[in-house]
């Protein structure tokens, strides 16, 4: 049975002050440093009652391990960074990705950081201030490009990290992904069939992988059925959503508009709903749209789209498990995951 944390200093006559250190505990419980370590750490040899007992006295005192010593005496700072730009937090993506996370490190000794990305800042910048400080043991980021240099500077460094898209390089090189290519294909067909003969989309910023496989899945779909396509000009899924609404509006009023929408985000699939009604037309009646959804709060809106999930949560899961998984040792090969889209429509 743990013990009380008020009686155990009582009894041992223990009044911790200051800085709370691994001494500091070993004298509250009557155990070796060694073992408050190795408890800490979570050591699989010593009992579960033992190793609750210390995290709780540890939490309790408020104790933190010196980074900089562990660091001198390991090689290692037991965190992992996660290097987010603002937007990716305000969208959803950064708060799911983190859920998964933390839900992978649980039961161990790593801690997640998370290290802001600015967008005046060149990407390579954050990752650089990482890896030269060794101020972690691994680096997860996100929109990759098709040669990102970010990953060839780690390649080339050593460093363990995973990326939350794939690149171009011939390097193997750990990453998470969504097929995107087979969503948009999947959408494609779905919105042909829905009788649609002009489909449409909004991409990301072009320098993105991904970009370029959603344009080959609207491609490759449009052309098994015969349909004509287009991408948005002008616009992006990061552009603001009046931007975005008000393509659609514009759009909308030549001839030759597109009467169906593919997606790539939540947000931007709200825009453009939002522009079609504008226009006088009915979402799921007169123009037809595919979404991605990530979260619960799209069908709040009830906006008449055919949805398909992406899990972030679960991508952040498997971006930190792969991370520790090469952290501990592992090569690159076999630690990449490919998410297949389900289209499960509701006709």
């Amino acid at each position: 049975m743990s013990e009380d944390l008020t009686p155990l200093t009582r009894r041992r006559g223990v009044k911790p002050s200051g800085k709370p250190t691994l001494k500091t505990i070993a004298q509250m419980t009557g155990l070796a440093v060694t073992t408050i370590s190795r408890a800490l750490n979570n050591a699989p040899e010593l009992a579960q009652e033992t190793r609750d007992r210390i995290q709780k006295i540890a939490a309790e005192i408020g104790y933190l391990p010196d980074r900089a010593a562990l660091r001198l005496k390991t090689g290692r700072t037991n965190v992992i960074s996660l290097v987010l730009e603002p937007d990716e937090q305000i969208y959803g993506f950064g708060s799911a990705i983190v859920t998964g996370l933390t839900e992978a490190m649980r039961d161990t000794a790593y801690h997640l950081v998370i290290t802001p990305h600015f967008r005046n800042v060149q990407p390579i910048e954050p990752i650089r201030h990482i890896v030269r400080n060794r101020m972690a043991d691994g680096v997860i980021f996100s929109k990759v490009e098709p040669f990102d240099e970010r990953i060839r500077f780690l390649i080339d460094n050593d460093f363990p990290f995973v990326s939350h898209g794939r690149s171009s390089w011939p390097d193997a090189h750990p990453s998470v992904d969504f097929d995107n290519e087979a969503y948009a294909y999947g959408a494609t067909l779905r919105l042909a069939r829905k009788g649609c003969t002009k489909v449409s989309i909004v991409l990301p910023d072009s320098a993105l992988s991904y970009t370029e496989h959603l344009k080959h899945g609207m491609q490759r779909g449009a052309a098994k059925m015969g349909i004509a396509y287009e991408f948005a000009a002008d616009v992006n899924i990061n552009s603001p959503t009046d931007a975005i609404r008000n393509y659609v509006i514009k759009r909308a009023k030549r001839p030759d508009a597109p009467d169906g929408y593919v997606c790539a985000s939540e947000i931007s699939a709200l825009a453009v709903i939002g522009g079609l009604a504008d226009s006088g037309m009915v979402v799921g009646r007169t123009a037809f749209v595919v979404a991605k959804q990530a979260s619960p709060l799209f069908d709040q809106f009830q906006p008449g789209a055919d949805t398909v999930h992406e899990d972030f949560v679960d991508a952040g899961q498997r971006l930190g498990a792969l991370l520790l998984r090469q952290i501990n040792g592992e090569g690159p090969d076999g630690l990449s995951y490919i998410d297949e889209p389900k289209f499960e429509w509701k006709d």
